[in-house]
Parts: C-alpha cells; sequence; structure tokens
C-alpha cells in the first residue's frame, strides 16, 4: 500500500477489491452508505440519558489536594536518593512521608 505523508494508507486496487468482496459476503456487518446516514438519528435522541453522562463537564486534571504541596528543589546525597527511587513509583511521597514523621519525633526550636 502506498503511504501519504499524513500517515493515510491507500489501498491498492487489488486491496479494495478484496476488501470490498468481504464486506459484501457479511451482511452484517456491510458498508454504512449515504442512505443509511440519512435515516440516522443523533445520539442526543437515542440515548440521551448514556450521551449526557458522557459529555457533562468534568474537572480536568487530579482533585484539589485539601493541604497544597509545594514545588521546591533540593540537594540530597546521591545514594540516598537512589534509594528512594529503588522503591518504585511514589519515592517522593515516601520523602515527604519521612521527613513529616523525623519533624515529628525531633521538634524544631523556633528562633
Amino acid at each position: 500500500m502506498p503511504k501519504l505523508k499524513s500517515g493515510i494508507i491507500i489501498p491498492t486496487p487489488n486491496e479494495e477489491a478484496t476488501l470490498n468482496s468481504g464486506i459484501a459476503a457479511a451482511p452484517d456487518s456491510r458498508e454504512l452508505d449515504n442512505e443509511w446516514f440519512a435515516k440516522a438519528k443523533p445520539a442526543t435522541q437515542v440515548v440521551p440519558k448514556i450521551y449526557s453522562a458522557l459529555v457533562a463537564k468534568r474537572p480536568r486534571g487530579r482533585p484539589k489536594a485539601d493541604k497544597i504541596k509545594v514545588f521546591t528543589a533540593i540537594c540530597l546525597d546521591a545514594n540516598l536518593l537512589d534509594k528512594f527511587k529503588a522503591t518504585g513509583k511514589g519515592w517522593q511521597t515516601r520523602v515527604n512521608a519521612a521527613l513529616r514523621q523525623y519533624l515529628a519525633e525531633h521538634p524544631l526550636a523556633k528562633k
């Protein structure tokens, strides 16, 4: 099949004939034509509840957290960082938990 620049592949005449004979041989999977589309109804009329649920506006992204985290850069020993990263996905959350536990056990004195 020749390839077009846009990534669309156009079948050769032989491939097109094979596809069409397969469609003709399977009446349950016929090719949709202009007559079918003229009789078609919009999803809003056929399945209104399902359509409404699918297109309902949902907030994008992650849900807002109760406690907002702040991005920061911190220099850590490479071996320490490697150990946390080796624990897999969520390693940054575990670093946060370790710091929280340390502060609970070692309260900082106010200046």
